[in-house]
């Protein structure tokens, strides 16, 4: 993975942890935990090519649905 690939990642991770504690009302360590549980941010980051070209709206419910379906 190049360096310009590897620093979209990371901005791209950051910033759904960030939108996900504003959607839920939640603090970023507790999303953070939260997606470290459930292995969100390795989703996340497998299906950062698809995902990284979708609105906010889109890529909270689908964290929201891997969440639930891991969960189970």
């Amino acid at each position: 993975m190049s360096d310009e690939l590897f620093q979209k990642k990371a901005e791209f991770l950051s910033w759904c942890i960030e939108e996900y504690a504003a959607a839920k009302n939640l603090n970023g360590r507790e999303v953070a935990n939260l997606f470290y549980q459930k292995k969100v941010l390795d989703f996340l980051g497998e299906h950062y090519e698809i995902l990284h070209t979708q609105g906010k709206s889109y890529i909270i419910e689908t964290i929201e649905d891997f969440i639930k379906t891991e969960g189970e």
